[in-house]
């Protein structure tokens, strides 16, 4: 009988801001597979299961064993820091699986292809954002600016994109030891449509023993490089943005249509 892939978003890092149903996967899971990083977020969770750990850019591998592993009968669960969904291991997943003719029903009729369940998780966007204020109160780009699998030609067109239109802008992956420019490239970009003192936040490590939080604006923001890496999230405010007390806010609109002291609309 073909086993289960489980595809868990364990978020931000803290058991706090797990899901039950992240813990109940890897409860009901007897192999964990994952970058090694993620794995140990989880550790005290996977005692006396069959652990695969895996280094950074073996994600293709990675894909392929926890494949493998649930069609041979396992039960997996497949880690991963914040949500698989949105830069995880989801869609790497789900294409290899439809490369090979997969049937989501598979499992249901025994026929050899395995159960697949993405739980989802607290992603870097929806951590960081709770620990410097409300900058997401209105819409919003999140854009990763790993040129790895993306040319750097598109990801510059989303950045304008975003730029132009106002969104207030969420960034993955903002710089690397080998990837600097990428961040300066898209301040430049932004600062032709938003000003010099525009609110920007800069979150590292959300929710784990190494936070480190700034909060700066895009005139400012090259003096801070040191904050910057792998596990940093940059919010870019919009032209409505403004910081009160150390704190990122972005209005919803409720002040232009309702008086905040009372609950009656301003006809």
């Amino acid at each position: 009988m073909p086993g289960k892939l489980f595809i868990v978003g364990v978020g931000p890092g803290h058991h706090d801001h797990m899901t039950s149903r992240a813990r109940e996967a890897i409860d009901q899971s007897d192999t964990i597979v994952g970058y090694e990083t993620y794995v140990n977020l989880v550790k005290d969770l996977i005692d006396g299961k069959t652990i695969y750990r895996y280094a950074m850019t073996q994600e293709v591998e990675r894909a392929q064993q926890c494949i493998d592993l649930a069609r041979s009968g396992k039960t997996v669960s497949l880690v991963s820091s914040g949500d698989p969904g949105i830069y995880g291991m989801a869609g790497l997943i789900y294409e290899t699986l439809a490369e090979s003719g997969w049937d989501p029903a598979g499992g249901e009729d025994g026929n050899g292809d395995p159960a697949v369940e993405i739980v989802p998780g607290i992603s870097a966007l929806n951590s960081c954002a709770s620990i410097v204020g409300s900058p997401l109160m209105t819409d919003f780009a999140v854009v990763s600016m790993s040129d790895l699998l993306v040319p750097w030609e598109i990801i510059v067109k989303r950045v304008e994109a975003a730029a132009r239109g106002d969104f207030v802008i969420v960034i993955y992956n903002p710089a690397s030891k080998r990837r600097i420019h990428q961040l300066q490239d898209t301040r430049e970009i932004l600062l032709k449509y938003r000003r010099p003192d525009t609110p920007v936040a800069i979150i590292k490590g959300a929710f784990r023993e190494s936070e480190t939080v700034v909060l700066t604006d895009l005139q400012r923001l090259p003096d801070h490089s040191d904050k910057l890496g792998m596990i940093s999230t940059v919010i870019v405010g919009n032209s409505s943005t403004y910081t009160y007390k150390d704190l990122m806010i972005n209005p919803r609109g409720y002040t232009s249509k309702y008086s905040l002291g009372s609950q009656r609309p301003q006809l």
